[in-house]
């Protein structure tokens, strides 16, 4: 986070912003530039992305499924703009001491103790370290002593659109982020592969909501990708993965997606457009609603 700080003290904290007396590397007024650019950072990544996949990708078809909410889209984006700056907070936290100095990132490649094929390990095993340990987070925040508190607002979102990415409960998205921010702590990381990596996971949890269930075939039960991920919405104990499907096969919580069985949402709606689902609307409905209420007690 240093390089974005770095950026913005040089081209507009310093020059606009700050009496030139106070120095950048003052404690305070790092941790005010953090929250300042975190909480910007946040609000475009998750907007504008947002924005993207929700009019380019999201099939809009799907606010006529029975769950999806009235004004179900200003909902998640209220929920969202409302988290995110206490999401921040512990979080800037911990970039701070990224900034100090205390993090395992590193400026040069030259640095990295393989050199280019050692960056690549990184991104490698970040994406496996965070993936395991999101999945555990996940699973816990399912635990009925602490799901109503923290994570079942998530789930009010039964279909949901790329703007539910972020509509969180601040103690759940902090929690579920925590393996991101970690990981340069424990492991040598290229300061703009972190960089790259900490945008692009930004962007795959909206991806993971937009609705799009097209993967190729030899991926679909490797990829935890929007149909895995949807049906973890509506059913609730399968799917808790972030990117991948190995560690809910490890754990046993792996469902093979019901929009690859031709029993999605998709495929919901269209057979209740042709009057096929007179007869069992009701008990669709009705199990889902079981689910949540099962998840409540």
């Amino acid at each position: 986070m240093d390089l974005v700080l770095n950026y913005v003290d040089y081209n507009f904290f310093t020059p606009y912003v700050y009496p030139t007396t106070w120095p950048e590397d003052e404690p305070f007024r790092q941790i005010t530039s953090l929250l300042i650019v975190t909480n910007l950072g946040a609000l475009v990544l998750y907007l504008l992305f947002g924005t993207l996949s929700y009019y380019l990708v999201f099939d809009h078809s799907l606010k006529q499924h029975p769950q999806f909410l009235e004004n179900q889209v200003q909902l998640e984006i209220k929920y969202a703009l409302q988290s995110l700056p206490w999401i921040s907070i512990p979080t800037v936290a911990l970039f701070f001491a990224e900034v100090r100095g205390y993090s395992r990132l590193y400026d040069n490649i030259e640095d990295s103790p393989y050199g280019w094929f050692g960056v690549i390990l990184s991104m490698l095993s970040f994406l496996f370290f965070t993936d395991m340990c999101i999945y555990w987070i996940h699973r816990f925040l399912h635990h009925k002593l602490v799901y109503k508190r923290l994570h079942k607002p998530h789930h009010r979102w039964k279909v949901a659109t790329p703007f539910a990415s972020h509509a969180f409960h601040p103690v759940d998205g902090f929690l579920q982020s925590i393996p991101y921010h970690i990981y340069p702590f424990l492991f040598p990381l290229h300061k703009v592969t972190y960089l790259g990596l900490y945008i692009a996971v930004n962007v795959w949890t909206i991806s993971i909501h937009d609705g799009d269930y097209r993967v190729p075939d030899f991926l679909k039960h490797i990829i935890n990708g929007s149909a895995h991920h949807t049906d973890h919405h509506l059913y609730f104990d399968y799917n808790y993965g972030q990117y991948f499907t190995l560690w809910d096969k490890i754990g046993g919580s792996y469902k093979s997606p019901s929009s690859f069985e031709g029993k999605g949402p998709h495929d919901y709606l269209k057979k209740l457009k042709s009057g096929e689902l007179a007869s069992i609307k009701k008990g669709h409905v009705d199990e889902l609603v079981n689910r949540d209420s099962l998840k409540n007690e």
